[in-house]
């Protein structure tokens, strides 16, 4: 698409930020002899607070658009000015200083005519009920698009506040996907709203800044806008800590006192050293944010004295060449701490930051970091996806943003697709916008991004979603793990998959990303319920056997007088229900008798009832969901079997026998069902063994291969102490049946070392 009126321009974007606010704030800069070059010093800087015009805003305007973008800018001053007019804000200014600070940031990132104008705008349809349409005719289309994603969805009923806050969410991100400059202006208006924070109550202050914190500071982090995101973060943690934020502010104070000796000494070295060997270098201080600071004590549990790398250094070269020169020198004059070099440069993080990072023992032993990179990287770690704004040149460059964005943003609009739930998907949403700390590669050398503590099921969905729903093992640096490992960076993971694979409720236990959580979740609430309507459709029909009746057909209308009746809202979710034991079959049954319409009784003698006169259903063991085989006692084709109808989970298959059963079955006798194997069963059931066997050389491989012989497959081994003399073998094998099991056992004792086997039930 065409941004009419944009040409290169050199401004920042930390300028134009902080142009815009209404209160006193801290600028940072060089005010006291003596003080280290570029460690700022906070003084208190009183910024007059706007009037309602635009005429600082025109004064930016006129630096980089044509007069003809000026005029209809002015003229959605003008619109948007009279829709706001008598509205006030909470602090008692007229509010349409709100849409013009909005604009003004906005112009600041050097944003176009149509970006500008719904910036402006970007209330009129929530607050004054201002039409899509009239700004379509007044605007045009992409200003329109703009100002509608921007709106809440106010005027339709929810629940609960969070299901509102979480479909508007949704509604902007999608028009994010379509227009980059939606995103951009929303993070301008949260910008301005958390600076003007104090004039709402303290409740309101702290709920606004935490939803700042959870979701638009990340979002910031992920488009680059390192500078915003800084900013975000430390507004936030003002507005919900604010005596916290007072106490370590005064602390920050005077260890910069304490400090200037050492950072004095190290700038004097470090300025000496670049140029006595050819690199011409910017050296500026660097001092980490207050919420830096905080978020790092109360991660690390440390106290403020601990806390050694609030200050350091960033050094800006010509080359790339040089950022790894230039660290070779400083490495020269002081000592470099072992584990504290990341290479940014080689490995960009997902928003596309680079940077050499180091940490250096400096004078009397303090640490110091370093920070090396290009005068171009600099512009992408502070600007983000905006420094591509400030500098591009032509239209073909802006669809390479709205990539790049979009690219950024992938993993929140795969969870969007997939997540139905609006409370569900702003959770997925606020686990991914954590900013990503693990890099790991695939075994093609491809690099890929996960927040710490992701797992290999994490990695396999970000791979592709089919990967993820049949990984069925996986290799770390060549090595067998557990599926639950975490990854850590620098490991080349390897994803072994299976057709007969799939995920399970459990993964959700260890799964990190958003995308793996919903992806997950998807496929359990749509296979689940086709599998349970499968399945309670042939409980159904047992049952109406017992009564000598046929199942009804689908469109038969008894299905929507039973639907109506017991409280239901398809035939599907009935079928589902039953499947997942949350019905039971005989009693539906009853309700299609013609003797018996709709039977009054006590729901307990009712399903004891249904229980006597329950038919045997059989089983292939490959039902999924809606058929679970125990794990206590793990039935096989060929035992004698028994059901016990668990809420929620459909059927789980015990063997006669098993102890758990049989407890179970004295206490609720009407939710055990006698069931059978079909004649046609699945393959590949797991039957555990321990093997008592002489503690000998090549004795597991032996086993081994007489499982092999016998078409089975060893899933998982574990043994004793190898210095025993006897040892124990405890092994997961795969078979077809008890059948299959007893012609492993009877090819395992051909062992000469093997003295007794024993299939582990309980």
């Amino acid at each position: 698409m065409a941004f009419p009126g944009l040409r290169s321009a050199s401004s920042g974007l930390i300028a134009a930020l902080k142009a815009s606010s209404r209160f006193t704030r801290k600028s940072l800069h060089m005010s006291s002899p003596g003080a280290v070059p570029g460690i700022a010093k906070p003084v208190e800087t009183e910024i007059e607070p706007p009037i309602a015009t635009m005429a600082r805003l025109q004064s930016v305007l006129d630096t980089y658009l044509i007069p003809k973008d000026v005029a209809l800018i002015k003229e959605a001053y003008r619109f948007s000015d009279q829709a706001h007019l008598g509205q006030f804000r909470t602090s008692g200014s007229p509010y349409i200083t709100h849409p013009i600070a909005v604009a003004e940031i906005c112009a600041g990132w050097k944003l176009d005519a149509d970006a500008l104008c719904a910036a402006l705008l970007h209330d009129v349809m929530e607050d004054q009920g201002i039409t899509k349409q009239e700004l379509l005719e007044r605007f045009g289309n992409d200003v329109a698009d703009m100002v509608d994603g921007l709106s809440k969805l106010d005027r339709l009923d929810f629940a609960t506040k969070a299901q509102q806050q979480a479909e508007s969410f949704r509604k902007m991100l999608l028009a994010m996907a379509r227009d980059i400059r939606v995103i951009l202006i929303k993070l301008a208006d949260r910008l301005h709203n958390m600076r003007t924070l104090d004039a709402v109550n303290p409740e309101k202050r702290r709920r606004v800044a935490r939803e700042t914190l959870e979701i638009y500071a990340p979002i910031a982090y992920r488009l680059g806008l390192n500078a915003l995101y800084r900013e975000l973060q430390d507004l936030c943690f003002e507005a919900i800590h604010p005596n916290r934020h007072r106490v370590l502010e005064k602390a920050v104070l005077a260890a910069r006192g304490n400090r200037r000796e050492v950072l004095t000494r190290i700038d004097e070295a470090v300025r000496q050293a670049l140029p006595a060997a050819g690199i011409e270098a910017e050296i500026s201080g660097r001092e980490k944010t207050l919420y830096g600071i905080y978020h790092k004590m109360v991660e690390q549990k440390k106290s403020f004295t601990n806390v050694l790398d609030i200050y350091g250094f960033r050094i800006i070269v010509h080359t790339l060449p040089e950022c790894y020169m230039a660290m070779g020198i400083v490495h020269q004059l002081y000592r470099p701490i072992p584990g504290k070099f990341k290479d940014y440069i080689a490995i960009p993080k997902i928003n596309g930051y680079q940077s050499l990072h180091t940490t250096l023992v400096g004078p009397f032993g303090t640490p110091i970091e370093f920070q090396f990179r290009t005068h171009d990287m600099h512009q992408v770690a502070e600007e983000g996806v905006a420094a591509h704004w400030l500098y591009k040149t032509d239209n073909a460059s802006l669809h390479e943003i709205q990539t790049r964005t979009s690219q950024s943003l992938q993993s929140l609009l795969d969870i969007q697709q997939q997540t139905g739930d609006s409370g569900e998907f702003l959770e997925h949403i606020k686990v991914d916008l954590f900013p990503d700390a693990v890099y790991v590669f695939t075994p093609k050398g491809k690099i890929v991004s996960l927040p710490r503590g992701a797992t290999p099921i994490d990695f396999a969905y970000s791979i592709h979603t089919d990967v993820g729903n049949h990984v069925s093992a996986c290799k770390i640096n060549g090595e067998s793990v557990a599926l639950r490992r975490e990854l850590s960076s620098g490991d080349t993971v390897a994803i072994v998959t299976s057709p007969d694979s799939q995920p399970s409720a459990q993964w959700l236990n260890y799964a990190r990303t958003g995308r793996a959580r919903s992806e997950i979740r998807h496929y359990l609430r749509t296979v689940q319920f086709d599998e349970s309507v499968a399945f309670g459709e042939r409980m159904l029909e047992h049952a109406l056997r017992e009564l000598k009746l046929d199942l009804p057909l689908a469109d038969d209308p008894v299905w929507e007088k039973l639907v109506r009746s017991s409280g239901g809202t398809s035939r599907d979710e009935i079928l589902s229900d039953i499947g997942l034991g949350k019905r039971l079959a005989a009693v539906v049954a009853r309700r299609f008798s013609p003797e018996h319409p709709l039977v009054a009784m006590t729901a307990a003698a009712d399903e004891a009832l249904d229980a006597a006169r329950f038919v045997p259903i059989t089983i292939h063991g490959n039902e999924g969901q809606a058929v679970q085989l125990a794990p206590c006692c793990g039935p096989l084709p060929g035992d004698q079997i028994i059901a016990g109808i668990r809420i929620g989970h459909g059927l789980v298959v015990h063997t006669a026998d098993c102890p758990v059963a049989l407890r179970a079955r004295a206490k609720e006798p009407e939710r055990w069902v006698d069931i059978a194997w079909d004649a046609e069963t699945a393959k590949h059931f797991s039957a555990r063994i321990d093997i008592m066997a002489n503690n000998e050389r090549g004795v597991l491989s032996r086993i081994a291969a007489e499982v092999a012989q016998a078409d089975s497959n060893i899933v998982h081994v574990t043994m004793t102490d190898d210095a025993m003399a006897a040892m124990v073998l405890n092994l997961t094998v795969q078979v077809d049946s008890r059948k299959h099991l007893a012609q492993v056992f009877r090819l395992i004792r051909r062992v000469p070392q093997v003295q007794k086997i024993i299939r582990v039930k309980g």
